[in-house]
C-alpha cells in the first residue's frame, strides 16, 4: 500500500503540516517513518478525517465569517427533499415508496410528472414521458468522437434541445412543466445507442444497434439503458436503472442545485438552468465520484488487494474515499442501502458478481474507517455489473437530476429575482495600499 506524504496527509485533513505532526504527537493518529520523512497509512487518515472536530477560526474583528468554516453560507427554502433523521423525504413521500415493486412498471416517468403536479401522490401507472425526437440533438451528438465524455454529450444535447424549444422562454409554471418534461425525455432520446458507438454511425440514421431501441410508448429507464450498454434489458435489469433514477431526482441544496437556483434567480429559461446545474455536476467532488468508486472496484475485479486499492483511490482523489461518507448521512445513505439490495435482489449473476466485489471493499472501508457507502459506490456497482462505461453514472445522475432542477427553477421563478445573488466580503489588500511605493502598478 502506498502511503501518503506528510504534505498529503495534511492537505486531506485541511490543516498545516505543523498541526499534523501535533496530533501524531498527542497520539490521535499514526506516523511510519521513512527515508525521507513521516509516512501516513491513507485509510488511518480517512478514520481521523471523519472523527475529528472542524476547527473554526474566527474572521476578522473576532466574529466567524459566514462558510469560513465550512458552514453552510446561506439556507434556502425548498419544498422538493427533505432529509431528517438520517433518512430521504420527497414531497413528503419517504424515498423507498417511490420505487418500483417487484413486477410493478418503473416508476421515473411518474415522479418527473408528480414534481409538476404537486399532487399528494404520485400516480403508480403515470404514463411514460413522449419520446422527444430532436433531429438536430441527435446529429450534434453524433458530430462528437465516440471517446467524449458523459458531461459533454449532455451539455450538446441541452444546448440543441433549447435552440429547437419555441417556449423556452416562458417562465409561467404550467409552461415549465411541459418544458421540463421534453427537456428530461430530450437527454435521454438524443443520446446515442451503445451500438451506434461501437459502429460509428455519425448520421443519426439507422445502425446495427436501431433494432433493440424501446418502443416509443417505453419508460425513461427503458430507452436509457441501450445508451448505457449492449447487454439485453431484463425487467430486474431496468427496474434498479429506473430505481437509480428516481432516486436522484434531488437532494437538498448539492452544489449543482445551487447553481441552477442562482440561475433561475437571474431567470435563465430551464434549459439554461440545467446547463448550470450540469457545470457544478461535472466534478471531481459530485458527479464524477461514481466513476473514481468505479475505477476503484475494477481494480478490485481485477485482483487487486481490495485495501490498496481503496488506499490508492483516496490518494488519488485527495479528498476521501471514492464513494463512501455522504456527509449528510452519518449513518449511512439510504440511497445507497436501497440500490445495493435492489442489485443483491435482481437474481441477476452478473449483478452478483458485482456485489461479491463492492461488499469486499465495504467491508474494508467500514472496518478500517467507519464510513458507509455512498449512492455513487451503488451507481459504480450498477456500472461495473452491466458492463456500463465509467461514465454511466454520471449519465444517470444528470438526466435524474435535471428534473429536480426544473422543479426547483419553477419554485425559484416566483419569488423575487437576483435574491440568491450573495454580497462579496473582501479580504484582499487596501486599494491605499496598492496606491504606495512598491505596491501593485495599476
Amino acid at each position: 500500500m502506498e502511503l501518503l506524504t506528510a504534505a498529503q496527509a495534511a492537505a486531506r485533513l485541511g490543516v498545516r503540516t505543523e498541526s499534523l505532526y501535533a496530533y501524531v504527537s498527542r497520539g490521535l493518529i499514526a506516523r511510519d517513518r521513512g527515508a525521507h520523512g513521516s509516512l501516513f497509512d491513507p485509510l488511518e487518515v480517512e478514520r481521523f478525517a471523519r472523527t475529528r472536530r472542524r476547527a473554526t477560526a474566527p474572521s476578522h474583528g473576532g466574529a466567524r465569517a459566514a462558510g469560513a468554516d465550512g458552514s453552510p453560507l446561506a439556507v434556502i427554502d425548498t419544498d422538493i427533499a427533505l432529509i431528517e433523521d438520517g433518512d430521504l423525504w420527497i414531497r413528503g413521500v419517504p424515498i423507498d415508496e417511490l420505487i418500483a415493486p417487484a413486477g410493478e412498471p418503473p416508476r421515473f416517468d411518474g415522479v418527473v410528472r408528480w414534481l409538476f403536479e404537486r399532487t399528494d401522490l404520485p400516480q403508480r401507472t403515470a404514463r411514460p414521458l413522449d419520446v422527444v425526437h430532436n433531429d438536430a440533438a441527435v446529429r450534434v451528438l453524433a458530430a462528437l468522437v465516440p471517446e467524449s465524455p458523459a458531461f459533454s454529450r449532455l451539455l450538446a444535447a441541452v444546448a440543441a434541445l433549447a435552440a429547437g424549444d419555441p417556449e423556452r422562454y416562458d417562465l409561467r409554471p404550467e409552461t415549465v412543466a411541459r418544458v421540463a418534461l421534453r427537456l428530461v425525455a430530450g437527454l435521454v432520446d438524443a443520446l446515442p445507442t451503445h451500438d451506434d458507438l461501437d459502429t460509428g454511425a455519425s448520421d443519426g440514421g439507422p445502425s446495427a444497434g436501431t433494432e433493440e431501441r424501446p418502443p416509443a410508448a417505453a419508460p425513461v429507464a427503458a430507452r436509457l439503458w441501450p445508451r448505457l450498454t449492449a447487454l439485453p434489458p431484463t425487467p430486474e435489469r431496468v427496474r434498479a436503472l429506473d430505481a437509480a433514477l428516481v432516486l436522484l431526482v434531488d437532494h437538498d441544496m448539492a452544489v449543482s442545485t445551487l447553481a441552477a437556483r442562482a440561475a433561475a434567480s437571474a431567470r435563465a429559461h430551464p434549459y439554461a438552468v440545467v446547463a448550470a446545474g450540469f457545470g457544478a455536476l461535472d466534478s471531481a467532488l459530485h458527479g464524477a465520484v461514481s466513476a473514481a468508486a468505479h475505477a476503484m472496484l475494477r481494480d478490485v475485479q481485477a485482483g487487486a488487494d481490495p485495501a490498496a486499492a481503496v488506499a490508492d483511490a483516496a490518494r488519488r482523489s485527495g479528498a476521501g474515499i471514492p464513494g463512501f461518507g455522504q456527509m449528510l448521512y452519518p449513518a449511512g445513505d439510504p440511497r445507497a442501502r436501497l440500490l445495493l439490495r435492489l442489485m443483491r435482489e435482481a437474481g441477476d449473476p452478473a449483478a452478483e458478481t458485482a456485489m461479491r466485489v463492492t461488499e469486499e471493499v465495504i467491508d474494508v472501508v467500514q472496518t478500517r474507517t467507519g464510513l458507509h457507502p455512498s449512492v455513487d459506490l451503488a451507481l459504480a456497482t450498477v456500472a461495473l455489473a452491466w458492463d456500463m462505461p465509467a461514465d454511466a453514472g454520471e449519465i444517470v445522475f444528470a438526466v435524474a437530476r435535471a428534473a429536480g432542477w426544473c422543479a426547483h427553477a419553477q419554485d425559484e421563478y416566483g419569488r423575487a429575482p437576483l435574491r440568491l445573488r450573495p454580497i462579496g466580503h473582501y479580504v484582499g489588500p487596501d486599494a491605499a495600499d496598492l496606491q504606495r511605493p512598491g505596491g501593485i502598478a495599476r
